[in-house]
């Protein structure tokens, strides 16, 4: 699978010269307790081969995952590992510093961790990317913990469930005027009703607890979606603006100080159709909406809103990989050279001309491993600066992924938004579809330009 992972991933970089994968662990080393110094490979190696063996003699093949198929055997092979590394390590002892405890791998293994919490949509990750009241965001964060307890697949646990509503609605009750405190004048009226809304109205906290109390799953996630819509229109209120300063070297930079809406219609080339999943006539055409962020991403979604502005995107031709759907217009000579810019979760700003490490735990507020995520394509003279107009949906497939759910190329890209209307279309635009048009829905206000000297 890694190595399927590995063909895919290269395929979206000889189209958008996507950067390495990024290097890892081979899972065979993962909580062997020693390091590639040690013999722990070939011992792997010698067991797999000796495994294989066995498939061979016994069912006629030749790949050790048939056998472990067949056999069912994870209880014993971990005995065989564990004693054949015993017998290893007696017959060829190793000081302390060359053996490698399982912790040591804990940062290393992100990729590869079942419990990394990543946001599975683009709503979510653009609702966690707003700097926000920080009553708003602990309201927030109680109410999002409901959507993994939803996950469970059998009892679930109703009475937590129950508290974390309570818990943001004692949050909103104590906090009232902390949260509308933070809204500007402008707004007051409208975050008012907000917050009206959120506490006793019909997509509000208190009916919220009513459909967590009837245990109805399907309820409780539809109330839940609606609780937090409001949360989020409420934070976006709470933000006019950017919560840092940029460097001074990049203020000659367009930048976009908020969020923004760019509407793509997309056109078959060849005459075929687009088929909505919501029913309706197939069409030659289509609409995408994709929300860009200026929150995290302020230099890469101000060049890019500039350009819409300007039309620089219509006629532009799509061309597509297992992976992606890129601009073809790597060479155009429209918008800036934006530095690569990527912000770390749980900081205040972006870090630029640099990637993050995933696997020492680094994760960005924007990832890329959502599908539909919107990034810029790499500069084809620089790795730390972003194509000035080469942009690219990702269509994230956990199969290409670790089992944490993130993509081998998560923190390399300047991800700046989301698609959140028309993803279904994405699997369908083929290679010479077209971007007919291009528009800046909302936004522009939120839009600097600076004059150039």
């Amino acid at each position: 699978m890694a190595l399927a992972s590995a063909r895919v991933v290269s395929s979206v970089q000889a189209s958008a010269k996507l950067g390495p994968l990024s290097s890892s662990p081979s899972p065979l080393l993962l909580g062997t307790g020693f390091s590639r110094r040690g013999p722990a490979p070939l011992v792997i190696r010698a067991l797999k081969q000796s495994l294989t063996q066995e498939c061979s003699d016994q069912n006629g093949s030749s790949t050790l995952s048939d056998f472990l198929a067949l056999h069912q055997g994870k209880e014993k092979l971990k005995s065989t590992i564990s004693a054949i590394l015993v017998i290893v390590q007696i017959s060829f002892p190793l000081p302390l510093f060359e053996m490698i405890p399982w912790s040591a791998y804990s940062a290393n293994a992100v990729l590869y961790s079942p419990d990394t919490k990543v946001p599975r949509t683009g709503e979510l990750a653009l609702r966690r990317a707003i700097p926000a009241n920080a009553n708003m965001k602990a309201i927030q964060d109680s109410l999002e913990d409901i959507s993994y307890l939803l996950r469970i697949p059998q009892r679930k646990p109703y009475g937590t469930m129950e508290g974390d509503v309570k818990k943001a609605l004692k949050i909103a009750n104590e906090e009232k005027e902390s949260i509308l405190g933070s809204i500007p004048m402008e707004s007051k009226e409208k975050g008012s009703m907000l917050y009206a809304s959120l506490l006793d109205g019909k997509r509000g906290l208190q009916n919220l607890i009513e459909s967590v109390k009837e245990k109805d799953p399907d309820k409780v996630s539809v109330g839940l979606a609606s609780s937090l819509d409001i949360v989020a229109e409420l934070e976006l209120l709470q933000a006019p603006g950017l919560s840092f300063l940029l460097p001074e070297q990049y203020l000659e930079y367009p930048r976009l100080t908020g969020r923004g809406i760019v509407e793509f219609t997309i056109e078959k080339s060849d005459g075929a159709t687009f088929f909505p999943s919501a029913g309706g006539e197939p069409k030659d055409s289509a609409t995408i909406q994709v929300v860009i962020d200026g929150y995290s991403a302020p230099l890469t979604a101000g060049n890019f809103a500039k350009l819409v502005i300007e039309g620089a995107y219509d006629g532009v031709t799509l061309k597509c990989t297992n992976q992606a759907v890129l601009s073809d217009n790597e060479l155009d000579k429209y918008g800036y050279s934006v530095p690569l810019e990527v912000m770390p979760s749980g900081q205040f700003e972006p870090l630029y001309k640099t990637t993050l490490s995933v696997q020492d735990g680094e994760l960005p507020v924007l990832p890329l491993s959502v599908y539909g995520a919107v990034a810029m394509a790499h500069s084809v003279d620089s790795d730390e600066y972003s194509s000035p107009s080469q942009f690219f949906f990702y269509l994230y497939d956990k199969r290409n992924a670790g089992l944490g759910g993130l993509s081998f190329d998560e923190g390399q890209f300047s991800v700046f938004g989301y698609t959140t209307v028309g993803r279904e279309i994405l699997p369908q635009i083929e290679s010479g579809d077209i971007i007919r048009s291009a528009k800046l829905l909302q936004g522009q206000e939120r839009l600097i330009v600076p004059n150039k000297k």
